[in-house]
């Protein structure tokens, strides 16, 4: 439902701006936009069709610009861009200007980028929209046409590219570059005198295409290569002190995970491999691992661990000073099958995939029902956890390196699985309907209280620093 924004005006850089179609009705849905406020806040805006020729001439990517009468209304869920929980909608009465002579600094782009694991447990979901940032190789070569990608008379009716991308941390993947980013790539690919070795792409949808995980470009993405934008320089720079990385690229990437059952994992790990896999697994959670913590505080951007600094909290992935925090899973779960006991490690959205919330949601309810008390102690495991217990699930776990190098037991849950039939509780026989639930925009202050409550390592250690700083904040931000 929407609302009206105290605020009658807003001043933001205009990052990148699209039109959105209906695919099925083929119509104008409106032109959505990607800004940056003066507090850093990464925010979607919305303009409706009848609208757009008001304001489309004055718009150009990169300007400041100050917007005056508009409301907000609650960011869409399916395909979404941003981590804000408000979308700025342009009213009637909308005034946009340039911003003249502005002495607030803003940012001149912002990225979303997650780790391979959190891109498998989108697959298929339809939710949120990340960047992908690696080293590439291109695959076809040509563009459906049938013309090689680097033809200038082709350039302007390239359809599809497609990429293998391998990324600092994790396996080769296929991206799919269609409609305008594919030109966008043609054109940039073209204009170097080199071969360009790094890609950027951002807001892309995974999708699993003939049993395998691929990511594919919406109208919002947009192509950043090598020297493009910070983030890609930076990874130059990395890939020049690994060159051995860039050898990764190959046409070996990501299937269909295979089904084994825990001891056939473990069997996987002790035969020596040195490579790190994915796998599907069917089994009984009999319990959760007491004495570990079911959280971690991450970055907002990243959802990187969250460290603490001499005042503030950094990000050491984003590089940034004085973020915000958010609760994320990081649950351990003694989990059984017929051959075989293991220790699942639940991380991020495979936590909400299990319980139908949000782990934010869960310590700042937690906060709420305990008052202070709740805020400067460790929240315990949550009811939406312990009841899972006895539960079937179909899980996707990850052999990484620790695994391999015999570090750690613990499997990684990327993604909890749909069964052929409803999971069951083995004690009650009953059918488990997890209810979906999301943190509204008016938990962000519980939730940054909650997060005063100490940063727990994602290796599982134990400190005991209490995050007083995070309660000085007044409200949590959600900025990508």
């Amino acid at each position: 439902m929407s609302h009206r924004v105290p605020t009658t005006q807003l001043r933001f850089r205009l990052i990148h701006f699209w039109e959105a179609w209906n695919p099925l009705k083929k119509t104008l849905i409106g032109v959505e936009m990607l800004l940056i406020d003066e507090q850093g806040s990464v925010i979607q805006g919305f303009i409706s069709p009848s609208r757009i020729e008001r304001h489309l001439s004055k718009m150009k990517p990169g300007s400041l610009y100050k917007l005056n009468n508009f409301y907000g209304s609650s960011n869409k869920t399916m395909y979404r861009v941003s981590d804000h929980a408000v979308t700025v909608s342009f009213s009637w009465n909308s005034e946009l200007s340039v911003l003249e002579d502005s002495h607030t600094p803003f940012d001149e782009d912002r990225f979303r980028f997650h780790s391979f694991e959190e891109f498998q447990a989108g697959c298929d979901r339809k939710g949120d929209l990340y960047d992908v940032l690696g080293h590439m190789k291109l695959v076809n070569g040509q563009c459906l046409t049938g013309t090689p990608v680097l033809d200038e008379v082709e350039i302007a009716r390239a359809r599809h590219v497609l990429v293998h991308v391998q990324s600092y941390d994790g396996p080769v993947v296929k991206l799919y570059l269609w409609d305008q980013a594919a030109r966008d790539f043609c054109k940039k690919f073209r204009s170097y005198e080199g071969t360009p070795t790094v890609l950027l792409v951002t807001t892309v949808n995974t999708k699993s295409l003939g049993g395998t995980l691929a990511l594919t470009t919406m109208s919002s993405s947009r192509v950043f290569m090598d020297c493009d934008v910070q983030p890609t320089v930076d990874y130059i720079s990395w890939l020049g002190s690994n060159p051995q990385s860039a050898e990764l690229v190959n046409a070996e990437v990501v299937t269909k995970r295979e089904t084994l059952t825990i001891g056939e994992i473990y069997s996987y790990i002790r035969d020596g491999s040195n490579k790190e896999a994915f796998f599907e697994c069917t089994a009984t959670i009999d319990d959760v691992v007491h004495g570990s913590t079911w959280y971690y505080i991450s970055c907002s951007g990243c959802h990187t661990k969250a460290t603490k600094g001499p005042t503030s909290l950094m990000c050491s992935k984003c590089g940034k000073v004085n973020i915000s925090g958010v609760p994320q899973y990081r649950a351990q779960l003694s989990v059984y099958d017929n051959s075989e006991q293991a220790v699942f490690v639940l991380l991020g959205d495979a936590g909400f995939e299990l319980t139908g919330k949000h782990a934010a949601e869960l310590v700042s309810s937690y906060v709420e029902a305990n008052g202070d008390q709740g805020v400067t102690q460790e929240v315990p495991f949550p009811e939406a956890l312990i009841s899972t217990i006895g539960q079937k699930h179909n899980f996707c776990v990850k052999v990484t390196k620790h695994n391999l190098d015999g570090k750690s037991r613990s499997l990684t849950v990327t993604k909890i699985l749909p069964l052929e039939s409803p999971p069951v509780t083995e004690a009650s026989g009953g059918n488990y309907n997890p209810i979906t639930s999301e943190v509204g925009f008016e938990t962000g202050t519980k939730v940054c209280e909650a997060s005063k409550i100490r940063v727990d390592s994602a290796e599982g250690s134990k400190s005991n620093g209490d995050l007083d700083e995070m309660g000085k904040a007044k409200r949590l931000k959600r900025g990508g």
